[in-house]
C-alpha cells in the first residue's frame, strides 16, 4: 500500500509520538532509531518477532509482534511501510481517527529536517556505498547522522544519530522515495532498470533518476560511477545543465575526477570492481564535502562491512559460508565475480531465491545466465513478499537459462530442505553463497550446522 505523501513534512520533533506499522523493515526501523534518539516517543508493530524488534525495545520503543487496532494508542502520527495492506487494523484505526498518516519518504525527511543531506542512490550498491560513506565520514571527525538499509558490521546497527550537520542516508527508488529529500549532495551508483512494476518501462526508470538529480541543492553536488552506462549519461546530462558533477570509475583510463590510483595499495574488505566503485563513490563524496584524504581512506580500508553484503557466515568441514542480498542479474554477476575471488582454488556452490514474481519474470533468463558462472547451483521458489504466486514463474523458470550441466543445477522449491541440499554438494575447499533478498538469508547457518554435524 503507498500512502500519499504530504505537501507539507513537519520536522520530526512535530510529529508527536509517532507509531510505526511494520517498524521491522530496514527502513522504518532506521528511522525510528533516529527517533528514539532524540527523545521521541515511539511505538510500533510487525508481523514476526526479529532481534531488529528487540534491539528497539532496549532502544526505548514499544514494539508489538502483530498488528491490532489496540496498538495505536494515544499515537499521534502513523507511519506506514509499504508492505502493509489496505485493511490492516492499525491503518484502518489511524485513517478513521483522521491521524497524520506518513509514508517512509516522508518520515525519513522529517529527521532529515535541518541537516545538510547525502543522499545515496542507485539500482545496485545502495547500502553498501552508504555504510562506507558513513565509516569514512566518522573517521574523519564528521560524525554524521546515517540511515542505511543493513546493518554496518561494526556498529551492528542500521542507523544512529551523530553530532554533525551532515545525514547519509540510502535514498530508495523503488517507490519513488528518492525524489522526497532535497539533498545537499547525491551519488548515483548505477541506473540500470529494475522496479518496472513501479515505474513501468526502463525509460521511465532512468527518468526518475534525472528528477532525482534535479531535486540536488544549486549549491551542492552530484557524483557518479561513470562505469555504469546509465549513471555516465546521467552526469553528462547534468553537468551540461551547470551542475557540479564529481565522476568516478574503477578503470584507470577513464578520465575521471576520482580513479582506482585513489585507493592504490589499500585492501577492501571484500574483491570484486563493484565494491571498489562504490568505495570510490564514498571517497569522492568526502573529498568534495572538504574532508582530510588520507583520513577517509584509512576509513575505508577499516570497514568490515555490512549484513547481507557479502557477509561471512562461518566455516565448518573446509567449506566457507557467504551470504548476500543480490537479486537482479547485475547485482549476480557481481558477487559471483567476488565469491569466486573468494573461493580461490575451491569451487563455488551457490544457492539463489529470486524474489518478487514481478522482477523474475522480466529478468529470470538474465538472473539464470549470470548464475552460470558458479559451479554448482541450487534454485529455491520465489519469495513472493507482496506479491502474488505465478505457476509459472517460479525457481524452475530461473534454472532453465542457467548454462551448466543438469546434475549441477537443481531446483528445491522448499526453502527448508535448501541447506540439507548444500551440505550434500559442498566439498572441503568449497565456497557456498547463498544470494537473494528474501528469507535465504536463514539458510547459511543451517548449512555450517549440518557440515558440523556430519563432519
Amino acid at each position: 500500500m503507498r500512502v500519499p505523501v504530504p505537501d507539507v513534512v513537519p520536522p520530526a520533533e512535530e510529529l508527536g509520538r509517532v507509531h510505526f506499522v511494520g517498524i521491522g523493515g530496514a527502513g522504518l526501523s532506521a528511522i525510528a532509531r533516529i527517533m528514539l534518539a532524540r527523545g521521541i516517543a515511539v511505538s510500533g508493530s510487525d508481523g514476526v518477532d526479529s532481534p531488529t524488534l528487540a534491539s528497539l525495545r532496549d532502544a526505548g520503543a514499544t514494539v508489538f509482534v502483530g498488528h491490532d487496532a489496540a496498538q495505536v494508542g494515544d499515537a499521534d502520527t502513523l507511519v506506514v511501510s509499504t508492505a502493509v495492506r489496505e485493511d490492516n487494523p492499525e491503518y484502518v484505526d489511524a485513517v478513521r481517527r483522521g491521524l497524520r498518516l506518513l509514508p517512509r519518504s516522508s518520515a525519513l525527511a522529517s529527521v532529515m529536517a535541518g541537516r545538510r543531506v547525502v543522499a545515496v542512490a542507485g539500482t545496485h550498491g545502495k547500502t553498501t556505498t552508504t555504510s562506507l560513506l558513513t565509516v569514512a565520514l566518522q573517521a574523519a571527525g564528521a560524525d554524521p547522522t546515517y540511515a542505511v538499509g543493513g546493518e554496518l558490521a561494526a556498529t551492528g546497527t542500521n542507523a544512529a544519530e551523530g553530532t554533525g550537520d551532515l545525514f547519509v542516508a540510502e535514498a530508495d527508488e523503488s517507490d519513488g522515495a528518492f525524489l522526497h529529500y532535497s539533498p545537499y549532495a547525491a551519488i548515483v551508483t548505477n541506473v540500470d532498470a529494475d522496479h518496472l512494476d513501479q515505474w513501468g518501462t526502463p525509460e521511465a526508470y532512468a527518468a526518475a533518476f534525472d528528477e532525482f538529480a534535479d531535486t540536488v541543492s544549486s549549491d551542492g553536488f552530484l557524483v557518479c560511477v561513470v562505469d555504469d552506462p546509465g549513471a555516465a549519461a546521467l552526469a553528462e546530462r547534468h553537468r551540461a545543465l551547470g551542475r557540479r558533477v564529481v565522476t568516478v570509475s574503477t578503470r584507470a583510463d577513464a578520465g575521471v575526477d576520482v580513479g582506482p590510483d585513489t585507493l592504490a595499495g589499500v585492501t577492501l574488505w571484500s574483491p570484486g570492481d563493484h565494491y571498489l566503485a562504490d568505495a570510490l563513490a564514498a571517497l569522492a563524496t568526502g573529498l568534495t564535502l572538504g574532508l582530510d584524504r588520507a583520513a577517509l581512506v584509512a576509513g575505508l580500508a577499516a570497514y568490515t562491512g555490512t549484513k547481507r553484503r557479502m557477509e561471512p557466515k562461518g566455516e565448518a568441514g573446509g567449506v566457507r559460508v557467504y551470504d548476500s542480498y543480490a537479486h537482479h542479474p547485475v547485482e549476480i554477476v557481481g558477487d559471483l565475480q567476488s565469491g569466486r575471488a573468494l573461493a580461490g582454488e575451491g569451487r563455488l556452490v551457490v544457492a539463489f531465491q529470486p524474489h518478487l514474481v514481478s522482477r523474475t519474470r522480466i529478468f529470470g533468463e538474465a538472473m539464470g545466465r549470470a548464475l552460470g558462472a558458479a559451479d554448482e547451483v541450487v534454485l529455491t521458489d520465489v519469495y513472493l513478499a507482496r506479491e502474488e504466486a505465478d505457476p509459472e514463474v517460479t525457481g524452475a523458470y530461473v534454472a532453465r537459462s542457467v548454462p551448466l550441466p543438469a546434475d549441477r543445477v537443481a531446483v528445491v522449491p522448499d526453502l527448508d530442505d535448501l541447506a540439507a541440499e548444500l551440505a550434500r554438494r559442498a566439498r572441503p575447499g568449497d565456497l557456498v553463497l547463498t544470494l537473494g533478498a528474501g528469507t535465504i538469508t536463514t539458510v547459511g547457518p543451517r548449512v555450517l550446522e549440518l557440515l558440523r554435524d556430519h563432519g
